[in-house]
């Protein structure tokens, strides 16, 4: 489904990413795990088209996207909910909404069905709908910045920090609901730092560290992995 081949990126004179080979097949959750300031924000702003790739190549189900424009990868397929959230929050929930399907506003059917679709997972953003999102916990944000990515109906949702600054009941209950989503039909890429958590609801993982990917293997054999567990899990 999608594929990173040899994919180098730079800042200016700094090689932020070094020959990144990544692979999500359709249906998969995989996690990304790796410190601040180890390349995940990088590798998913190079597949959202807000980086181009300095060498290597971005595919999305059998087509080259590197160069692609930001809107044209949304319309393909690829949504991403940022880390920070980079929500509006003096707007509503429902004007924030709304904004995530701006790519289909014309379908007025289908922009319907994504929002019941959103609402049903998150029934709690239904009954705040016109509340300003600045109003809501750090919870229920990070809510709404997913289901605003839900709204331009992906096939590959990217999620980049969603645990951070949450506390920990909350962080469960966002990665069940990412494990529902992914069992719906919507593969997933997952940036975390939260390596346990993270680790529970995927499929596979890569470990990132200095822009290069270090290691890869199955969620069981990442838990049981000596210096990941070390690292990322605190065993």
């Amino acid at each position: 489904m999608l594929k990173l081949t040899n994919v180098s990126v730079k800042y200016g004179s700094f090689k932020a990413l070094h020959s990144i080979n990544l692979e999500i097949t359709e249906g998969e959750l995989v996690v990304l795990l790796g410190a601040n300031g180890a390349g995940k924000s990088t590798i998913f702003r190079t597949i959202s088209g807000l980086l181009k790739p300095a060498t290597g190549d971005v595919h999305f189900r059998g087509k080259s996207i590197g160069g692609w424009s930001p809107d044209r990868i949304v319309r393909a397929g690829i949504a991403q909910c940022p880390e920070g959230r980079k929500l509006f929050l003096e707007m509503s929930v429902l004007k924030n909404l709304v904004l995530g399907g701006y790519v289909y506003r014309k379908d007025r059917l289908g922009h319907s069905r994504s929002l019941q679709h959103v609402f049903q997972l998150f029934p709690v953003l239904y009954d705040k709908r016109e509340q300003a999102v600045g109003s809501l916990s750090g919870g229920q944000q990070q809510m709404v910045a997913i289901a605003r990515a839900l709204m331009a109906k992906p096939k590959l949702l990217l999620l980049d920090e969603p645990s951070v600054g949450l506390a920990p009941l909350v962080v469960e209950q966002m990665f069940q609901t990412i494990a529902e989503i992914n069992r719906s039909g919507t593969s997933v890429l997952l940036a975390e730092q939260n390596a346990y958590a993270a680790l529970q609801i995927a499929h596979r993982g890569y470990i990132i560290e200095n822009g290069e990917i270090v290691l890869e293997d199955s969620s069981d054999g990442l838990r049981n992995h000596e210096e990941v567990k070390r690292a990322y899990i605190g065993a």
